[in-house]
């Protein structure tokens, strides 16, 4: 492969994204460049910590121009964030290389069960939470090219690596 592939993880907050997006990482990376865009390093990085839709939709873009510019320079991005709307994961105005979108299904009852971050706990006691899949609403994609059982999914890792080649 001599061109950069965007390959983006949606699915809810602690569906296993980023591990997911470690073991496609650990499968490409000594045959190709790659690099991971994990959405919560991302937010500090840019400083973007507000929540609310306006915020997110800029965020997202954002997500979505460094993806593509990195795919432009022949790099395999693997862009591991929630996304909670589909038009946040739509590359059309970017021009970006080949995009490849994977979802990774894990009930909303084992993210809130593994809950790493404290996330659920606190929209459990927050009205006004905006967490996806509480208090926002998450959009599924409708057509991924790859569906993921969980950050642990082997088989999907395996359809990535071979999408991406």
């Amino acid at each position: 492969m001599n061109h950069g592939v965007v390959v983006w993880f949606t699915g809810l907050p602690a569906s296993g994204k980023t591990t997911l997006a470690r073991h496609v990482r650990d499968q490409i990376a000594p045959r190709h460049p790659c690099a991971i865009l994990d959405s919560d390093e991302l937010r500090i990085a840019l400083g973007a910590t507000a929540y609310d839709e306006a915020s997110r939709a800029a965020f997202y873009r954002s997500v979505r121009a460094l993806a593509t510019l990195l795919a432009r320079q022949g790099i395999v991005v693997l862009v591991a964030a929630t996304a909670p709307r589909r038009d946040h994961r739509v590359f059309a105005q970017d021009n970006a290389p080949t995009v490849i979108e994977v979802y990774v299904r894990t009930s909303l009852e084992v993210c809130a069960d593994r809950d790493p971050k404290g996330l659920y706990a606190a929209a459990g006691s927050d009205p006004g939470t905006t967490l996806p899949g509480v208090g926002e609403v998450f959009e599924p994609p409708l057509s991924p090219d790859v569906v993921a059982g969980g950050g642990e999914d082997a088989a999907a890792v395996d359809a990535i690596v071979e999408l991406v080649r």
